[in-house]
């Protein structure tokens, strides 16, 4: 017997009292859904990865069959944020202390040319139409349960260090009012915002505490009462010419139509001197990190991938955007892996997609990136990539939680990740915070925006493993 799709069509009031029990059903009616409901999403919940963590990870990850169940694998680490002066746990050779507390889900950090450090505070807009019935009702109370339902505070918010003691001593709001802001770039004097549904350009003044002026808007993005994937990244070309903007999919794959998806699933360029706007990389479900890779200037995202194929898919990758190019998503993950449950199937599409370049483990949610260049850690993180991973739910036994390093040689990924801050998880496996956007600060510290706890941290060599940064 399954259970019938038309319940997930029912209204998150009615989805609830289902759940609960249905107190405008008859009792013996309730009492049978809801134990049928019990059991199978205890079937579903039971699914559990078979291979280890980092079979997912590397060049050549491990690809077992897809596994469906009735209901989507949930395994949600419980918000429970920092408390004093609790932290997370830093590599050997570093050591990691709060750079600022008391924020407000911060999630994407912009260190300016005066060491001052722009951190947006930010969640999801209202989506009326996403996740609508009892999977949706479902979805909400997990999401509250893992803290992202924190209304969002809608602002960038600068952070200072007047004396130089590695923590900021001055904080005001920078700009305010914005729709769900996320990624930042500066150029000269222009700085550019990406909310959710726009590029935005401010006046920027060195030195300033805040910015009165209203925005330019540079760029319309797509956003809507869904919505899916509301994070918008931007980034600068090198020469200041021209943005590249990450656009997510407004599902998980494809099932609201394509036509939902127009403009979506993607890295845009726009060029600042026209404002026009090319598909500069498609197929690309969840991009959100940004980074140049100093060597062969090329430019590299991570990406997150599709739920529901089962503890062990899909791996979250770390790639190489190359212009013009087809990363598969919905139709196939993995390079030419075809993803059954697309209709209709485009077989001539799959045949053009590209293989990401280096596997991240399966629903990591690698978010932040940023190249290592210019950083004051030990020797061992030269030359790579750091990244920050929010961390699974649809993954038994969870996995991310962590800030990583991708060691590089000659512009490539070179060897397995590194954990550079850790304990993000407790031993009863609530989520003490969650790493999202990372960057380097003046000092070629490594600040963590982490959006559960609260706060940015700033991680630096122990006396013993300092060294100068690399200009």
């Amino acid at each position: 017997m399954a259970l019938p799709r038309s319940l997930w069509s029912l209204p998150p009031e009615g989805a609830i009292r289902f759940v609960a029990g249905g107190a405008r059903l008859l009792p013996p009616l309730a009492r049978t859904l809801t134990a049928f409901f019990c059991a199978t999403w205890l079937a579903g919940c039971g699914e559990m990865a078979t291979l280890p963590a980092d079979a997912g990870v590397g060049p050549t990850p491990t690809l077992p069959p897809p596994v469906e169940t009735l209901f989507p694998t949930l395994d949600i680490a419980p918000a429970h944020p920092w408390s004093g002066d609790e932290g997370p746990r830093a590599a050997p050779g570093t050591e990691v202390h709060a750079f600022a507390r008391g924020l407000v889900h911060p999630r994407w950090l912009l260190v300016l040319p005066d060491g001052d450090v722009l951190v947006a505070e930010t969640n999801a807009p209202p989506q009326p139409d996403d996740g609508r019935g009892l999977r949706g009702a479902v979805m909400h109370v997990a999401m509250a349960r893992a803290g992202a339902a924190t209304p969002s505070p809608n602002r960038i918010t600068l952070l200072r260090d007047t004396d130089g003691d590695g923590t900021a001593d001055r904080r005001t709001p920078f700009i305010e009012g914005l729709n769900s802001p996320f990624g930042m770039a500066l150029v000269g004097d222009a700085l550019f915002v990406a909310t959710t549904d726009a590029v935005l350009r401010f006046p920027y003044r060195r030195g300033a505490t805040s910015i009165p002026e209203s925005p330019v808007i540079v760029a319309e993005l797509p956003a809507g009462r869904i919505n899916h994937h509301w994070t918008k990244n931007v980034i600068a070309s090198r020469d200041g010419t021209r943005l590249y903007v990450t656009v997510g999919s407004n599902s998980n794959v494809a099932e609201n139509g394509m036509a939902a998806e127009d403009g979506r699933a993607e890295i845009r360029e726009i060029d600042l001197a026209t404002g026009r706007q090319h598909h500069f990389a498609t197929g690309l479900r969840n991009p959100n990190g940004l980074a140049w890779e100093p060597r062969t200037g090329a430019l590299w995202t991570v990406v997150n991938e599709r739920d529901e194929l089962g503890s062990d898919l899909v791996p979250d990758y770390l790639a190489a955007v190359v212009e013009g190019g087809f990363y598969g998503w919905p139709y196939s993950y993995w390079g030419t892996h075809v993803d059954e449950r697309v209709r209709p199937q485009r077989p001539e599409r799959v045949a053009t997609a590209r293989m990401p370049d280096y596997a991240l483990g399966t629903h990591a949610a690698p978010l932040g990136l940023c190249a290592a260049a210019g950083n004051s850690l030990p020797p061992a993180f030269a030359e790579g990539m750091f990244i920050g991973e929010h961390g699974s739910w649809n993954r038994r036994p969870l996995n991310g939680y962590a800030v990583v390093f991708v060691p590089f040689a000659d512009g490539h990924p070179s060897g397995p990740p590194v954990e550079v801050l850790g304990g993000f998880l407790d031993a009863d496996g609530d989520a003490r915070g969650r790493p999202v956007g990372v960057a380097l600060d003046a000092t070629g510290a490594l600040l963590v925006a982490d959006d559960v706890g609260g706060v940015v941290w700033r991680v630096t060599p122990t006396p013993a493993g300092a060294r100068a940064p690399a200009r």
